[in-house]
């Protein structure tokens, strides 16, 4: 072991003693870093202070209630002020070397007590004035990049950040590529915070006050840039913004009540970089950000930006909900919504990305109302605007229409509030028939054979059948049509032969076999309504659009679909009566019911 090692410091309670150690410690660093003769001694003479120091700080995380030791952590942080200050103290080089280990030190000590953390920051204000920005800038990164477990609360991140505006104003060379270096850094942090902290935790407002004055350092840096510099740091500040945005609207309550006025700082950024509501709310402007300041090289600058696309549309929707955020962000709410009740392609685009308010975990409750009324009010659309495009390709939108329903079902299902809940699912009927016939039936076929819900299946069903409904009574006359014709007509989409896939994908699913009872109760029998509906209406009707009453069509059902399933539906109902399962059933029950009922006139009509 070295020698020089053997005889560490160990914590005191005593503040007298404490700064007697710590004067002395002080003393020895600074006098061992001005002579310059051992390089070796002047390392250990530091890392020995910041052990002492660190003890101190680690013995108040194990007894915060500890009086002597908050007095204590005052004392020290009183005591380093004062020596960093000292006009004694004028060698440059002393200064270097401590503001390599004390901001992080202090801001140990910062987790205390509010007034620790006033010293705290006051002593990071201190080496920003007094040593190099770009030194500076590097310290800090790694402060707020690797701090021990113990101490990943805001009340410690706080004055670390508060050192970042000065610094970044203060950088004269290469200023860009310097904040792109730092935004990761202190985007992550932020982040980690957040989702630490408690629902309730106080200290994140003044992070996110201190968030709020990075941007604005972010922005003077811009007005002293010129050309390409000046376009990728708007961006890049762009980009900041709408990350910031998201993080402050995660949580519960609390932080719904207090993100609001940040909000509304925040949204004075989006002129200056050239940002608009619909562009947001499209994700265009999002997209030309990161083509400006990420680019297209994979940059590993893209990976703390998780969160913007979720940050733009809540952008937006703190807009809908509050004039003010508007007017500050420059807004037109009543234009936005006319050019979005305008044009389908971009309503499309405002949905796909609303989605990623519905599916945040981490949001509150009152925000995804607001996302959901926000999505009711651009669905009605112009009807004098509303394009005659049945035959268009719209298939590109698919992949963004359907994760945008599935999103809108995930609240249809889990949302606590019941007005919620309804609001959602008239949002969900409302996209669908926003929807060309052909794109809707091809998107719920992709809900129907991808969902994991049977009740949301269900309800997929019930919509294909209102579809059938519709469209069969659009359809002419059985009189006035040939057999040549109504034989698998294909003049609609979900009054043909396509609804019958739709059951299929139920009844007997493409893995094979039967479907799983009782837990896919409800799809099961929801699909046996809409099997016998179509069986109804094609045989009152005497037509055959849907090719149901055809032979093969009836043998295939009765073999492949209804037979095996008879023989499931009563081996699991005599297992839940011998087991007094009453609620399988319960669900079992009426899918034996609307079974039989459709064997009896499949074996009427063959």
């Amino acid at each position: 072991m070295d020698p020089e090692t053997t005889d560490l410091p160990t914590p005191c309670t005593s503040s007298a003693a404490v700064v007697n150690r710590l004067r002395q410690s002080l003393s020895s660093c600074s006098q061992l870093i001005q002579t310059g003769v051992d390089f070796r001694k002047s390392e250990q003479s530091l890392s020995d202070l910041v052990l002492f120091l660190n003890s101190i700080s680690d013995s108040f995380v194990r007894e915060p209630e500890n009086q002597d030791l908050e007095n204590a952590s005052f004392q020290i942080l009183t005591e380093i002020r004062l020596f960093i200050t000292s006009s004694s103290v004028d060698q440059q080089a002393v200064i270097d070397a401590l503001s390599f280990e004390l901001p992080k030190t202090a801001a140990r000590f910062a987790c205390v007590s509010p007034r620790c953390m006033e010293f705290a920051q006051s002593i990071v204000d201190c080496f920003t004035d007094k040593c190099s920005p770009r030194d500076m800038l590097s310290i800090l990164c790694e402060a707020i990049g690797s701090p021990r477990d113990a101490f990943t609360v805001p009340s410690y991140f706080a004055p670390l950040l508060s050192g970042f505006p000065k610094v970044f104003v203060s950088i004269r060379k290469r200023q860009f590529e310097q904040v792109k270096a730092a935004v990761p850094v202190i985007l992550n942090a932020l982040k980690a915070i957040v989702l630490d902290s408690d629902d309730e935790d106080a200290d994140l407002g003044d992070i996110f006050h201190k968030a709020n004055c990075i941007a604005d350092s972010m922005k003077a840096v811009c007005l002293e840039l010129e050309g390409k510099d000046n376009e990728k740091l708007c961006a890049l500040l762009g980009l900041f913004v709408l990350q910031i945005t998201a993080l402050a609207s995660m949580g519960i309550e609390y932080r719904l009540a207090h993100s609001s006025p940040l909000v509304l700082k925040l949204s004075h950024f989006l002129q200056c970089c050239g940002l608009s509501y619909l562009g947001l709310i499209m994700g265009t402007d999002v997209e030309k950000l990161l083509g400006i300041a990420v680019g297209d090289g994979g940059d590993d600058l893209e990976g703390c930006f998780s969160d913007i696309w979720l940050g733009a549309s809540i952008l937006v929707i703190w807009g809908y909900k509050s004039n003010e955020v508007a007017l500050a962000a420059g807004a037109d709410l009543v234009a936005l919504k006319d050019e979005l009740q305008s044009s389908r392609i971009k309503r499309w685009h405002a949905v796909g990305m609303l989605k990623h308010v519905l599916l945040c975990l981490y949001l509150p409750l009152e925000l995804k109302k607001d996302a959901i009324n926000f999505l009711l009010s651009i669905m009605h659309a112009k009807l004098s605007q509303m394009p005659n495009d049945e035959n268009e390709d719209y298939s590109t939108y698919m992949p963004t229409l359907c994760s945008a329903l599935q999103a809108i079902q995930v609240v249809i299902m889990y949302a606590t509030d019941v007005i919620l809940r309804k609001n959602a699912f008239a949002a969900f009927k409302e996209l669908l028939a926003d929807c060309p016939t052909s794109l809707r039936f091809d998107i719920l076929r992709a809900l129907i054979k991808d969902g994991d819900s049977s009740s949301m299946i269900a309800v997929l069903l019930d919509c294909v059948r209102e579809e059938v409904r519709l469209e069969s009574t659009k359809s002419p006359p059985a009189s006035k049509v040939s057999k040549a014709e109504s034989e698998g007509s294909q003049g609609t989409i979900f009054w043909s032969s396509s609804a019958l896939e739709l059951v299929e994908l139920v009844l007997r699913p493409p893995g094979g076999g039967p479907p799983s009872l009782p837990e896919h109760s409800d799809a099961v029998l929801s699909a046996l309504n809409l099997y016998r509906f179509i069986l109804i209406k094609e045989s009152t009707g005497k037509s055959n659009n849907t090719g149901v009453l055809s032979r093969d069509s009836l043998v295939k059902a009765h073999s492949e679909w209804l037979l095996p399933l008879r023989t499931l539906v009563t081996r699991m109902m005599a297992e839940a009566q011998c087991g007094c399962d009453e609620l399988a059933l319960c669900g079992l029950n009426p899918v034996e019911v609307v079974l039989y009922r459709c064997i009896e006139l499949v074996e009427e009509l063959t």
